[in-house]
């Protein structure tokens, strides 16, 4: 005998997959943090691409449930929307990683660390506002949420604009000057995605609420 909770959804797979799916993109920029502290002769993309076979993983198991399952607790459509949105996030990051990686001894002196813990403060609002899904649509809480999120990319665009300025004004090297430009726009990008992703989840409540 179906339970009630079962056929409208309340069981439903899926929550526990785009949480999972958040959780792997948090782990890529926490993998970045970590490759940036690490020494040279260390360095080692295999996190990410860790990260990046978890998500795709995650992703085909979202489609394929999405085929079998005949009721969901949330609208397919906004659930493949979400699921790509997140999917996004750690493809960014290790683009950013690969291409970090073959240049890094040329930008020792360049602080991306800082820009990597934003993009992970930004992952780590994703992760709570993905979760909340699962308690019901509370619109204060991921109104918050979905405001902090807002923040940290507004920041994030104020900080490109001032390395815009540096870049223009103080670097002499051009190589140089197109590889800080490629990577710090690397990392908004990444926490652009995070952005997307946030009001992916945001419209979702308001919809239903």
């Amino acid at each position: 005998m179906f339970s009630l909770q079962t056929i409208f959804g309340k069981g439903d797979t899926f929550y526990g997959l785009l949480e999972a799916s958040a959780e792997a993109a948090r782990q890529s920029t926490r993998a970045l943090i970590a490759l940036l502290d690490a020494p040279v002769s260390t360095r080692s993309l295999d996190e990410f691409r860790v990260a990046r076979r978890r998500e795709k993983d995650i992703a085909g198991q979202i489609s394929t449930a999405l085929v079998d399952t005949f009721v969901t607790a949330l609208e397919r459509e906004d659930i493949e929307a979400l699921a790509g949105a997140l999917y996004k996030i750690p493809k960014t990051v290790e683009k950013f990683a690969e291409r970090y990686v073959l240049f890094s001894d040329r930008l020792v002196d360049v602080d991306f660390a800082s820009r990597a813990k934003m993009l992970e403060k930004a992952a780590d609002v994703i992760v709570q506002m993905t979760s909340q899904l699962r308690g019901g649509f509370k619109l204060d809480v991921m109104r918050d949420l979905n405001e902090r999120m807002q923040s940290i990319e507004s920041e994030a665009d104020r900080l490109i604009l001032e390395l815009y300025q540096d870049l223009f004004t103080n670097e002499r090297d051009p190589a140089k000057l197109l590889l800080r430009k490629d990577l710090f726009e690397l990392l908004e990008k990444a926490i652009d995605r995070c952005r997307d992703a946030g009001n992916v989840i945001y419209q979702i409540v308001l919809k239903n609420s």
